[in-house]
């Protein structure tokens, strides 16, 4: 399945509902280091709530480290500066969403050594929350699997 990637989050409740997010579709989490907070946070695990021991999650010591192991994979930073929408790539079950930190996005260095997407907003708009930019990117991905592996 897709599998999430969060470059250096910094917001647990984010991070929390993301974990829930990945553990009802089935994606995969990964956290690249330094987090913005501790994996023990309180507000993590509220946002969380009982689903981190459904989610399947990795964390990963730096940027290097997890483009090391995803080398050969497509992987598409998902970024404002984009100009394809989100809705034009024809998901493959072993893509992976690259998002950024929220104060910041993705640093050009890593944005640009992938294919970049964007949810469109508004032209003065700034940017959406992380955990709703993941939510929408997924969906698209995971609706063009037919929802594969949901409970009837």
């Amino acid at each position: 399945m897709i599998q999430i990637a969060l470059f250096e989050p910094e917001i647990p409740p984010n991070t929390g509902n993301i974990i829930r997010l990945c553990a009802n579709t089935g994606f995969t989490l990964h956290l690249i280091e330094p987090l913005g907070f501790n994996v023990d946070d309180k507000s993590l695990r509220r946002a969380g709530l009982d689903y981190h021991a459904q989610a399947s999650m990795t964390i990963h010591k730096d940027f290097d480290t997890f483009h090391s192991h995803f080398k050969n994979s497509r992987i598409f930073s998902v970024t404002t500066k984009a100009k394809q929408d989100y809705t034009s790539i024809e998901y493959q079950k072993n893509d992976i969403l690259l998002f950024g930190p929220e104060s910041r996005g993705l640093p050009e260095n890593i944005r640009t050594m992938f294919p970049q997407i964007r949810i469109p907003m508004q032209p003065d708009s700034r940017s959406l929350n992380l955990a709703n930019s993941v939510s929408i990117v997924m969906y698209e991905a995971w609706r063009q699997f037919g929802f594969d592996g949901r409970v009837e």
